[in-house]
């Protein structure tokens, strides 16, 4: 017979200690040396009982924004290292006493409006009670008041609010498809209408949830032999509201039940508003009929944002922070430098205020720098639709204007394909603003350009090795 040997509580200590140092660096990892050593290197285990670790922090401020921000990934890497572990909790634990008023007392008497970014979780909320754990939580920040407009994204905000305001389904608009690149406001809107109907047209039943989360939906109703309940849930509603939908991508089953929920609830007149990264003509891996029916009402394009809009978001903020003063020069840095989208943008200025408040500095051009030295840097790398132009055309011995010319030889076309591709694949732009940038091409020619490339590649081992050659020249 053999016999287990209980570890000592030394042993058990270490060990402890082991995993935690494993969650640490896998921490590290996943959100980069700047962002740890701001908020995750303060962290302290303090113990781990029944299955429940216990971490302290020094403020009662860090406590909220790791439980805001980094909470899930937390327990995710515990439960990776000790299948045990079911929960974290998250304690305050001053490391020295302060007999003046301290940073953590100023943070604490700031109004809810100056720290958008650790809201309470419980102020998040499911729409309607009528739908129960059905649809997803709601963001007390993404309101129709939060969002600012400007050139790039008036058309879907216009369109939002219409939808919105109406009481009935909106013709031409149904269904409203939003799409655009990640962080450029799609899901802010599509919040914002919710939280609008819900406010002035409570009997209205609406429900908001990503693509994803109606996958899971049907599956689970498939399991259990229930689809019948599943269909009365998703066609009874007023308005129905799916984010993301590009997920559904290549998923047949949940197509097939999406393409007849999508029919039934526009025979009943009811709204439906979904959200895309890129067009309904342009996502790949989605059956035909139901791209055309992404299309039939109106597509608002989100472009990215321009300076003067990236400005006015941040000025927006900074006006909500009473009591936070923030430079001109610092609000314009900002916004000249981080320019992918706007969730970047916000993590920022968040960044550079809790910085801080948390040292008790003012903030200058200096600091900020210093803050967001690996997010600048990060920028300063981003590739180009010009980089790709130029190395293109220098790969392939042409000249750079050849990238926006009508010219038709293989010569000249297939480097442009490439280079189409490769913007296609190496930024965040649009299909449509990769078309501008090569000579004011339709949308469709780059989709074209994709998929001839992306075909070519499978066919010829040479040629794939040419564009991957590209791409890493282009990454380094």
């Amino acid at each position: 017979m053999i016999r287990t040997v209980k570890p000592s509580a030394q042993e058990q200590k270490i060990l402890q200690q082991q995993r935690w140092e494993n969650v640490r660096e896998r921490l590290r990892a996943a959100y980069g040396e700047a962002i740890f050593n701001s908020w995750l290197a303060p962290l302290k285990l303090a113990d781990i009982k029944n299955g429940q670790v216990m971490i302290t922090v020094p403020t009662r401020f860090m406590r909220e924004w790791i439980l805001a921000h980094y909470i899930d990934n937390i327990l995710r890497f515990w439960s990776n290292e000790d299948r045990s572990i079911h929960a974290v909790d998250i304690f305050v634990r001053p490391e020295a006493p302060m007999s003046h008023a301290s940073r953590e007392q100023i943070i604490s008497s700031l109004p809810e409006t100056a720290m958008p970014f650790a809201q309470p979780q419980n102020d998040t909320q499911h729409y309607s009670d009528a739908e129960g754990h059905l649809g997803a939580s709601l963001d007390p920040r993404y309101t129709f008041d939060n969002f600012i407009v400007g050139k790039p994204n008036e058309l879907a905000h216009a369109a939002a609010r219409r939808v919105a305001e109406s009481t009935s389904v909106v013709e031409g608009c149904n269904p409203l498809f939003l799409y655009g690149g990640v962080g450029l406001g799609k899901t802010h809107l599509m919040h914002a209408i919710a939280w609008n109907i819900r406010r002035t047209q409570p009997k209205r039943k609406v429900l908001y949830l990503s693509a994803e989360k109606f996958m899971y939906q049907f599956v689970r109703a498939l399991r259990n032999k229930d689809t019948v309940s599943f269909k009365e849930q998703f066609r009874s509603v007023d308005v129905l509201m799916i984010d993301d939908v590009q997920f559904i991508s290549g998923k047949d089953s949940t197509q097939e039940e999406f393409f007849h929920t999508f029919n039934a609830l526009v025979d009943q007149n009811k709204q439906l508003v979904i959200s895309g990264d890129r067009s309904p003509s342009d996502l790949d891996g989605i059956e035909e009929r139901v791209r055309s029916r992404l299309g039939w009402g109106l597509v608002a394009d989100i472009h990215t944002t321009s300076f003067e809009l990236r400005l006015g978001i941040l000025q927006s903020k900074i006006e909500k922070m009473q009591g936070i003063q923030v430079p001109e020069k610092v609000l314009e840095f900002l916004a000249h430098k981080i320019t992918s989208n706007v969730r970047e943008l916000e993590g920022a200025l968040n960044r550079v205020v809790a910085h801080a408040t948390l040292v008790g500095t003012s903030i200058t051009l200096d600091s900020t720098q210093a803050v967001l030295y690996d997010l600048l840097r990060a920028n300063d790398r981003r590739i180009t639709i010009d980089d790709i132009q130029k190395k293109v055309a220098g790969h392939f011995n042409i000249k750079v204007a050849d990238m926006h010319s009508a010219r038709r030889s293989v010569a000249i076309a297939r480097p442009r394909q490439i280079a189409m591709y490769l913007s296609k694949k190496l930024t965040s732009k649009s299909l449509p603003e990769i078309g501008r940038k090569f000579g004011g091409k339709d949308h469709t020619t780059v989709m074209h350009a994709v998929k001839r490339i992306d075909e070519l590649s499978k066919k010829d081992p040479e040629f794939a090795e040419d564009v991957e050659l590209l791409m890493r020249m282009l990454q380094s």
